[in-house]
């Protein structure tokens, strides 16, 4: 039997093709039967111009129905589906070219499949689970891009894990606002939506407005935190805006314990934070039925060992499991450095365990601090920060400093007095903690999902400390 992710997704299709799997924002409807039929045709077209199974098909263009037809037709054809973010300059796209070496490059799917036989394919290219079904770049923040690479099996078994444990059934309906470049809306979201044969409320970005109207009809909704706390501001917001809403789930970034409790005080819900990676899709998940605590991200899922690196509560956290990637395109050296000798994935992420198996983030390896000798968790930090009045959001970083090798430094949205803030910190941090230097800012440097880029805040200010 085929192990073609295709397969398994269009087996989970509804029987009755005429459901919808697209509600679009203009009232119009695309049928499971019309998306299946755009996938096959798409594959037809894509094996007539000669591809073979493992070529690479990039996709750079805008979110779109057809986009999700040319992913499918992609998985039907044999191929490994190349997404780039539609942001990309042409000089970062022609690196990914020459780096991935794709067959085809797509930028306007719905004219590709226009191109398109009239007659779909009929059949799927059979695949093992550990054929490659996609390749997705990392941002590149620390160098150069690297190339997740994600099997058929990869994505399978991440998929059915997470119908489960967010308890996902045909009689779903979820909200999808989310870019289909990224693991969150391409191989979350749609996996989720696509195994349960649901509609999906199709919004090409967050609008307020057309979000609170899909509100209404959805059942599950996923989105970063930018989405939630856009939603907060919004006076309209509140319980009676979310209609039948089941879960919020939120994750590409961390959710600041502030929007919790203030989405919980506004809808009586508690959102759902979970983590996960390129390079292994999700990693953990808060409960569906249990009790979702703020500014942790939940158990490892089903089939994922997870094991914090060195001798320390804390430590960075190595992963094992069916979701994760094989290894880095054409970097077998950089993929053998990111790998222990038992196999397990070295994520970056510097974390701790709870003794009920509960995972709390600390941020990024690389984004550690090291202030006269001692170790500095920049989430910690934040953490106190965003708790003081008068502070939005906090992005706590380390810059050269001549004394201590790095200084703390906070980059803050919001208002307040830097040596009061500075004072309110040491009260509740050991000093070599506390912030030697609070700078607002009307806004944060973020990428498409919403991570601050702290790579980016370090540039800006790597002179704050340098002697005159």
């Amino acid at each position: 039997m085929s192990e073609n992710l295709y397969v398994l997704l269009a087996s989970r299709f509804p029987a009755d093709r005429s459901r919808p799997a697209f509600l679009l924002s203009d009232g119009s409807e695309v049928s499971y039967g019309a998306l299946e039929t755009g996938a096959g045709r798409i594959a037809a077209r894509l094996i007539a111009e000669g591809v073979q199974p493992g070529d690479r098909i990039g996709f750079q263009a805008e979110k779109s129905v057809e986009g999700v037809m040319l992913y499918l037709g992609v998985l039907k054809a044999g191929a490994v589906f190349l997404p780039l973010n539609a942001a990309y300059t042409q000089a970062e796209v022609d690196y990914f070219r020459a780096d991935a070496g794709p067959k085809l490059l797509v930028t306007d799917p719905a004219a590709f499949l226009a191109g398109a036989p009239a007659e779909p394919s009929p059949a799927t290219t059979p695949r093992r689970a550990s054929d490659l079904a996609a390749i997705l770049y990392t941002s590149g923040t620390t160098g150069r891009s690297k190339g997740a690479m994600l099997s058929h099996g990869n994505l399978a078994s991440n998929a059915l894990a997470l119908y489960d444990a967010w308890g996902f059934s045909p009689d779903d309906v979820l909200l999808h606002a989310l870019p289909i470049f990224h693991v969150h809306g391409l191989f979350v979201a749609l996996h989720c939506a696509l195994l349960g044969g649901c509609p999906m409320v199709w919004l090409p970005k967050f609008v307020d407005a057309e979000v609170l109207a899909g509100l209404s009809r959805a059942t599950v909704m996923m989105g970063v935190p930018t989405f939630y706390t856009r939603l907060l501001a919004n006076p309209a917001f509140g319980r009676e805006s979310i209609g039948r809403v089941r879960v919020f789930i939120s994750g590409s970034a961390p959710l600041l314990e502030s929007t919790f409790a203030e989405f919980e005080a506004r809808t009586g819900q508690r959102i759902l934070e979970r983590y996960g990676m390129s390079e292994a899709a999700i990693i953990t998940s808060n409960p569906l039925h249990g009790d979702r605590v703020a500014g942790s991200v939940g158990f490892p899922l089903p089939g994922v060992e997870l094991r914090i690196g060195g001798a320390e509560e804390t430590g960075v956290i190595q992963i094992r499991g069916p979701s994760v990637f094989s290894g880095y395109w054409r970097m077998p050296e950089k993929t053998a450095e990111e790998f222990t000798a038992d196999g397990f994935f070295i994520t970056g992420d510097v974390g701790r365990r709870d003794p009920d198996g509960r995972v709390w983030i600390s941020g990024r390896a690389k984004d550690l601090i090291i202030s006269g000798g001692y170790n500095v968790y920049p989430k910690e930090v934040e953490l106190v920060l965003d708790e003081m009045p008068g502070v939005v959001e906090s992005a706590v970083i380390g810059l050269p400093h001549p004394d201590f090798g790095e200084g703390v430094v906070a980059v803050v949205i919001g208002q307040g007095q830097e040596p009061a803030l500075i004072a309110a910190a040491r009260a509740q941090l050991a000093a070599f903690k506390a912030p030697k230097r609070i700078l607002f800012v009307t806004e944060l440097p973020r990428n498409a999902m919403g991570k601050v880029q702290k790579n980016l805040l370090r540039q800006t200010y790597a002179d704050l400390f340098a002697k005159s």
